[in-house]
């Protein structure tokens, strides 16, 4: 992990605010000039700090109206059977999130799709295909509260 300091931490929040600000104005906010906040950012971007930029999306108005956390306990602990299960939900674009956990299961994971037939089809053709699945649960989300807010970073 890099040292980040108080200009770094100022850089970060500016563009967890709004990474569409321009340089010249994330400068004006951490006060520093344009060429030594450029360079922090692509320090920051270089080192694996920032992992990219992206558009926030409303789920719903594009036509994901449902989002499901999916408990996923394999039968046999194994680094092949973790690995393998791992590899399947990154490579699955329905899995927004996925998440080594402890507890009753070994996985959680946060999938959006269009509706419940949608969710049906993904855990059908998807889920239970996969070898080693113990057992599967699903919590579905009735209302979103809070989702992809800001880190709140340390203060240096």
């Amino acid at each position: 992990m890099p040292n980040l300091d108080k200009f770094d931490i100022g850089i970060l929040e500016a563009l967890q605010t709004d990474a569409r600000a321009s340089n010249v104005e994330i400068a004006d906010k951490v006060n520093l000039s344009p060429s030594p906040c450029l360079r922090r950012i692509r320090n920051l971007e270089k080192s694996g700090v920032i992992r990219g930029y992206r558009a926030d999306i409303d789920r719903k108005e594009v036509g994901l109206g449902l989002t499901v956390f999916v408990e996923i306990k394999v039968g046999q602990h194994s680094r092949e059977n973790s690995d393998a299960q791992q590899a399947a939900l990154i490579a699955m674009p329905e899995v927004t999130g996925a998440f080594l956990i402890s507890g009753t299961a070994d996985f959680l994971a946060e999938v959006v799709v269009e509706d419940l037939s949608a969710y049906e089809r993904f855990l059908t053709e998807k889920l239970l295909v996969l070898p080693g699945i113990a057992d599967i649960r699903s919590n579905f989300a009735i209302r979103t509260i809070k989702a992809g807010s800001p880190l709140k970073l340390p203060q240096r």
